[in-house]
C-alpha cells in the first residue's frame, strides 16, 4: 500500500471511524481499524460485532492494499499531524509507515486476513434531513432506561408507517415520543425496529445536519439497521425482544390543561429543586392563574416559588421527580408547554406550543408518572 492523503481529512475520518472501538474489545483484533486503498479512495472501517462504522475519502493511491492497525493509536497520531500537510501511508513488511512533513511513525500491522467481515449494509427504506433526524433522536432518547436487566427498555422503538416515523422510549416511569415525516422508498412501508438507544444517540452526534440521512433496513431479517450520511455509514444490531405496549398510556381526554412559559418554568424548577433531597418530589399546586412549586419538608430545608399559568379545569396538586421533569421540559423546543392531566396519580402529558393560545404540537409527547407525596 502507498497512499497520499490530506492530513485534516485523514484525521477526521480516523476519529469518526474509531469512536465505536470499545475500551475493552472482545478480542484484541477488534481494537484495530481497517484501511483499504483502491481506485482513488481510502476506505476506513471498524467493527465490534454489534456496531460498525465505515468512511471513505479521496486519496492518491499509488499502490492499493489493506492494513489493520491499532485504531485509537492511529487516531491519536492522525490528530497530532499538521492539518495543512499531506500524509503518506506505506506498508513495508509488517509495518505501516506514516509520514507527514518532518514527522514519521511506524505501527505494527495486525493480521488483516483474520479481521472479521463487516455486515452487509441493508437496502434503503427512506431518507430524512439530518437536523430533523438528530432533533427527533434527542427527544426520543430522554426516557431510555439504563437497566441492562431489561434490554428492550434500553432501546428506542422506530415505527415506520408510510411517510411517518415515530421514535419511542420508556423506562416505565416516563415515556418519550418524537414523530417526523420523511421520504420513504415505499409509501406502503409498515414496519418497526428496536435499536439500542446509546447507539442511536452516538450516531446522531456525528450527523452532518446539512445532508440527508439514508436509513437502511431489511424488514424480513429484522436484525440490522444502517445510517448513511455524508459518506459515513454506521450499522447496528437490533435488540431482539418485544417493546412494551405503551399507546394505552396516553389518555383519550384530559380534563385539566395548563399552559405555561417553558423557560420560566424550567428556571423556577431548577431553583426550587436545590433543596430537594435525592429522589424527593417537587410539588406543583395548580390554581386558576398560577402554580406554586415547593420542595423540602418542615424539619428540613424548604423552597417555594410561583409561576403564572393559564388553567383550564379544576385546581390540582401533583408531584414529580425533578430530574425527570426537567429532562422532558428541556426536550421541548417551543416557548410554551401544555401540561395535560386527569388525576394526581395518573400519567401527565407534556407538549410544546409556539404561542400561548395555540393548539399543542403532538410532534413531541412526553409522559411522566407523578410521585406520591405527603403534605
Amino acid at each position: 500500500m502507498k497512499v497520499e492523503i490530506d492530513s485534516g481529512a485523514f484525521a477526521d475520518a480516523v476519529a469518526w471511524v474509531t469512536r465505536i472501538i470499545p475500551a475493552r474489545p472482545a478480542t484484541p483484533l477488534l481494537s484495530g481499524i481497517k484501511l483499504d486503498a483502491a481506485d482513488g479512495d481510502l476506505h476506513l472501517s471498524a467493527f465490534d460485532y454489534e456496531v460498525s462504522s465505515r468512511y471513505h475519502i479521496a486519496a492518491g493511491v499509488d499502490e492499493g492494499g489493506t492494513a489493520v492497525v491499532l485504531g485509537k493509536l492511529l487516531a491519536d497520531i492522525a490528530k497530532s499531524l499538521p492539518s495543512d500537510n499531506k500524509t503518506i501511508l506505506t506498508t513495508d513488511g509488517n509495518r505501516l509507515n506514516i509520514t507527514s512533513g518532518k514527522s514519521s511513525f511506524n505501527l505494527q500491522l495486525m493480521p488483516a486476513a483474520e479481521y472479521p467481515d463487516l455486515p452487509q449494509v441493508p437496502g434503503k427504506i427512506g431518507s430524512v434531513d439530518g437536523k430533523t433526524f438528530t432533533d427527533a433522536i434527542a427527544q426520543a432518547s430522554v426516557a431510555v432506561a439504563r437497566d441492562e436487566n431489561r434490554p428492550v427498555l434500553t432501546g428506542i422503538k422506530l415505527s415506520f408507517d408510510g411517510d411517518r416515523v415515530v421514535l419511542t422510549s420508556t423506562d416505565r416511569f416516563r415515556l418519550s415520543r418524537a414523530t417526523f415525516n420523511w421520504t420513504p422508498g415505499d409509501v406502503d412501508l409498515d414496519t418497526t425496529a428496536l435499536i439500542p438507544g446509546s447507539v442511536l444517540k452516538d450516531v446522531s452526534r456525528s450527523i452532518d445536519t446539512s445532508q440527508n440521512v439514508i436509513i437502511g433496513f431489511d424488514p424480513q431479517s429484522r436484525n440490522l439497521m444502517s445510517f448513511d450520511n455524508a459518506d459515513r455509514i454506521s450499522t447496528a444490531q437490533l435488540i431482539d425482544g418485544e417493546f412494551p405496549t405503551v399507546d394505552r398510556l396516553f389518555a383519550d381526554e384530559y380534563p385539566i390543561h395548563v399552559v405555561i412559559a417553558r423557560q420560566e418554568l424550567i428556571e423556577s424548577l431548577r431553583r426550587v429543586s436545590i433543596v430537594a433531597e435525592r429522589n424527593a418530589p417537587i410539588r406543583m399546586e395548580f390554581t386558576q392563574d398560577e402554580v406554586k412549586l415547593s420542595a423540602g419538608t418542615a424539619d428540613e430545608s424548604q423552597a417555594s416559588e410561583t409561576v403564572a399559568v393559564d388553567l383550564d379545569g379544576e385546581p390540582i396538586t401533583v408531584a414529580f421527580n425533578p430530574s425527570y421533569l426537567l429532562d422532558g421540559l428541556s426536550a421541548i423546543s417551543e416557548p410554551y408547554v401544555r401540561i395535560k392531566m386527569t388525576t394526581a396519580v395518573k400519567a401527565v402529558e407534556f407538549n410544546g406550543q409556539q404561542e400561548k393560545d395555540d393548539e399543542e404540537s403532538l410532534a413531541y409527547r412526553y409522559l411522566l408518572v407523578p410521585m406520591r407525596f405527603t403534605n
